[in-house]
């Protein structure tokens, strides 16, 4: 049996539109909340010799030192990660004794990263995003060279590169908005979950248009979008069942992987689901409305000579 995936490919591109734009208008309107690995600050770790208090108690008995927002993420039964904004040693000292005055503790670690180190980190991290995408798209037009009708191979690697922007910006959309909400801030957890959805993401969509090649070599070239929605039939399973098979770990992960893991895990929950998504939805119909597009052009050519 097969599906007409393409039939309804305005509709696709609407609702990922909506999640582009609503992504868009919350960046402009909140940003992204990063963590001191990007903007720089101090990193104190520290374990409490009985129960651990609350977060609002810990930022009450800090408030005197002006320490700006005070971040307070729990680890462990006891234990828990400050953040503050970047302070010297002994104000850091005067901070562990106030804690010891208030809730005995031991400092597990401390650590201060400077903003220029933190600026310099977030640059690298947005290269690396960058050279990520492109050569994903040049890797993708090198290895459907072979196959240049009725679609230019290059055609493919731009269609990914879309699908992959579509897939990285709509969790980011989403952390603008637990920033803003919730706090919740940009870390380097966060940064290697997106680059893993770039990663599960593009894999998804070249299983699906390495079958279209073979579909086109083995049954020549006929109607693209039939053999587009024959390829996309012939993959939905494996598509499917990949994504919940690792969905399942992730959630799981999620809710009893502690404070530390929560994120990230809500990261890949977010972005493998919308690649999954993009996968079957947009790049393969965006292959085959840009034929028709093309195809159009040409008849609009030859009808005017």
């Amino acid at each position: 049996m097969q599906f007409n995936f393409t039939k309804y490919s305005t509709f696709y591109y609407v609702i990922s539109g909506l999640l582009i734009v609503a992504t868009i208008v919350s960046l402009s309107m909140f940003g992204l909340k990063f963590g001191i690995e990007f903007v720089g600050g101090s990193n104190m770790e520290v374990d409490f010799q009985k129960a651990r208090p609350a977060n609002d108690a810990i930022q009450t008995t800090l408030k005197m030192f002006n320490l700006g927002d005070i971040t307070v993420q729990p680890t462990g039964t006891n234990g828990a990660v400050l953040q503050f904004k970047g302070v010297d040693e002994a104000t850091h000292q005067q901070i562990l004794a106030e804690l010891n005055k208030a809730f005995p503790v031991a400092e597990k670690s401390f650590q201060y990263i400077g903003p220029s180190i933190g600026q310099e980190l977030r640059n690298k991290t947005e290269l690396a995003i960058v050279l990520a995408l492109v050569a994903i798209t040049l890797y993708i037009a090198f290895a459907f060279r072979k196959v240049s009708r009725p679609v230019s191979s290059w055609k493919y690697g731009i269609t990914s590169l879309i699908a992959l922007f579509h897939d990285v910006l709509i969790p980011i959309g989403v952390f603008s908005l637990l920033g803003h909400f919730y706090n919740v801030e940009i870390t380097i957890p966060i940064v290697a979950a997106l680059l893993t959805i770039l990663g599960f993401s593009v894999h998804d969509t070249i299983v699906i248009f390495d079958r279209i090649r073979e579909n086109i070599l083995r049954r020549g070239m006929g109607q693209f979008e039939d053999t587009v929605n024959w390829s996309l039939t012939q993959t939905l399973g494996r598509s499917i069942s990949t994504v919940v098979t690792v969905e399942f770990v992730l959630v799981s992960l999620f809710f009893l992987g502690g404070e530390t893991l929560k994120y990230f895990a809500l990261a890949l929950i977010i972005g493998i689901t919308s690649g999954a998504y993009s996968s079957i939805f947009i790049a393969s119909p965006l292959l085959v409305s840009w034929y028709k597009w093309s195809a159009h052009r040409e008849l609009n050519k030859v009808s005017k000579r």
